[in-house]
């Protein structure tokens, strides 16, 4: 069996920045343990697996360890590659995940995905959380993903966290945060349960962000950068109950998976 296989840097315009994907088309679903071994064998924070058909394409996400119920920046990648290759003359695609219908739209400056809001609500700060973080944030929200915030944008580039305490934290992964110099905020994630130490661009930490940015900058629109080693960029919008998530994506591969 061979399967188109595509890969793209998300959440930028250049190549070697960003997140990577993978995407992988099919024409049904396999069995888990083949999915979840490809996306083994990508090694990447990301495989995506889309059914390109209709008016609303499955599509399901895997890391290397497990599968995910929201991933931002393969979804980016998985439009990009079905606007492209599949579906020329389409504007919106919409996928059915486990996090609901998602839809993508083109726009005049990338790609606009439609997410759900994830607002944290303010817990303690305790001692596990600034050990896991490595150093003492002013404040915590918990969601999916737990968000420390912090003053300022260098001491979340300077972080170094102990990615033991966080695997040990009650949440999915890491989310730090602090406002911007030439952003309004900039953030880091961190996975390690999910078999990713640090993530170079995070769609779905940013349904967290959005919203309470949103709300401390009192900004419905606003402008965000990951401070991974790759760096990446993206767009956010306050929608009520929804998220828009704007970026571009850098193509990098193109060939088949064979098995």
């Amino acid at each position: 069996m061979k399967l188109p296989l595509y890969q793209l840097d998300a959440f930028t315009r250049r190549p070697f920045a960003g997140n990577p994907a993978a995407i992988v088309l099919l024409d049904e679903w396999l069995p888990d343990s083949v999915l979840q071994s490809i996306a083994a064998e990508n090694n990447l924070a990301e495989t995506a697996f889309v059914i390109p058909k209709g008016e609303a394409c499955p599509l399901r996400w895997f890391t290397p360890a497990l599968e995910i119920d929201l991933c931002g920046h393969a979804t980016l990648a998985t439009a990009d590659v079905l606007f492209r290759e599949r579906f020329p003359a389409l504007r919106r695609i919409a996928f059915t995940t486990l996090s609901g219908e998602l839809v993508v739209e083109r726009t005049a400056d990338g790609l606009a995905m439609d997410f759900p809001s994830r607002p944290g609500r303010l817990v303690a700060l305790s001692d596990e959380i600034v050990a896991a973080a490595g150093a003492r944030p002013r404040e915590a929200y918990q969601a999916r993903d737990l968000m420390v915030v912090f003053d300022s944008e260098q001491e979340v580039r300077d972080l170094r966290p102990d990615f033991a305490r966080i695997s040990a934290l009650d949440a999915f992964a890491l989310i730090v945060t602090a406002p911007g110099r030439d952003a309004d905020f900039v953030s880091r994630f961190f996975a390690p349960k999910a078999g990713v130490p640090e993530d170079p661009a995070t769609g779905s930490s940013h349904c967290t962000l959005t919203p309470y940015w949103a709300r401390r900058l009192d900004k419905i629109t606003l402008t965000a950068r990951q401070l991974s080693p790759r760096g990446a960029e993206m767009r956010c919008e306050k929608r009520g109950d929804r998220v828009v998530i704007s970026g571009h994506c850098a193509w990098y591969l193109t060939g088949e998976i064979e098995i």
